[in-house]
Parts: structure tokens; C-alpha cells; sequence
């Protein structure tokens, strides 16, 4: 199983950000989301919303504690940072854990997620989005079967074509 751990939400500054995390980590395959910072219903209400029209269920919760949160963890903590080990020599190892946390960061991420995490893993170790490096860390994990995945309870999808949208409803 993989959850994700997005650190520091701030709604005036990071609405987006977060936003783009929770959508990128239900469509890549976690199947539950928590967060820290401050807590903020109205992008709560947004997932459940895209979970109701695109299908899918994913577990959405606030953590008021982020340290404290990953101490009681009881599966591995893979904390993805551009000063991480680079994730093609560390993502076969990580395939072999059960109860994954991916943790993704916010605001300045503390030296304590550091050493809590089991694996700090780079995408590159360029700056770059947290968004990028979990959509790159995910398809890594799950070989690509996470793109052909479908949500059950949609009720609409989108009919893939070269040119134009095509977006079918069901029920």
C-alpha cells in the first residue's frame, strides 16, 4: 500500500500545490493522502468531489503532527528530496516494503523528516516540484500499471483521441 504525507499546507500560498499533490497521488495509485500545515476542508471537499465524478476511493486526512505522525508510521517512510539518493538505485529496494509513506514537502521540510525517513530518494537533485518528483517516484514504483489503472463508481471518463476532448458519462 502507498499513502502519501504532503508537509506545511498553507491555503493562501499553496492551494494549488496541494491540490495537485492529493489529484496526482489518487491518480498514480496511492490509496490514502494526508497532510500538515493548516487544515483545509475546502480542498477536502474538492477531492471527495473529483472521487464522486471520476470515480475511485482514496483516504483523506490532516495530521496535526508530522513528526509525531511518521514515529508511529509501522511501514517504511520514503521521503522524496533533491538531496536524496538518486531514485534509480534506490527503487528496487524500496519495492520490497509494505506500507509505503511518501512524504513530500511543503515549506522548508525540518532535519528531523530527514532522519525519520527510511529512504530520502531524489528524482534529481535539481530543483524542482514536489508534484513532478511524486508523479516520477509513483510510475517508477508501479512500472508504468498505474497509467492503465480504472476507477470504479466513475461516472464519467474520458474516451482518449488524437485531437479534441471526448468525455463519456455512465449511469
Amino acid at each position: 500500500m502507498i499513502s502519501v504525507l504532503r508537509l506545511g499546507h498553507r491555503p493562501e500560498r499553496d492551494k494549488r500545490a496541494t491540490t495537485h499533490v492529493f489529484l496526482v497521488a489518487r491518480a498514480f495509485g496511492a490509496e490514502k493522502i494526508y497532510y500538515t500545515g493548516v487544515r483545509d476542508r475546502p480542498i477536502e471537499e474538492n477531492i471527495a468531489k473529483v472521487c464522486n465524478r471520476w470515480g475511485g476511493k482514496i483516504e483523506l486526512k490532516f495530521v496535526e503532527n508530522a513528526q509525531l505522525f511518521l514515529k508511529k508510521w509501522l511501514g517504511s517512510v520514503v521521503h522524496l528530496t533533491m538531496y536524496g539518493i538518486p531514485i534509480q538505485k534506490a527503487i528496487d529496494k524500496i519495492k520490497k516494503e509494505k506500507d509505503i509513506l511518501v512524504v513530500v514537502g511543503g515549506e522548508k521540510v525540518p532535519s528531523e523528516i530527514y532522519k525519520l525517513s527510511d529512504f530520502n530518494i531524489a528524482v534529481t537533485n535539481q530543483p524542482h516540484s514536489e508534484i513532478a518528483a511524486l508523479a516520477v517516484f509513483l510510475d517508477r514504483f508501479f512500472d508504468g500499471k498505474e497509467l492503465e489503472m480504472e476507477f470504479k463508481d466513475a461516472k464519467q471518463i474520458i474516451i482518449p483521441n488524437e485531437r479534441g476532448k471526448t468525455l463519456k458519462k455512465i449511469g
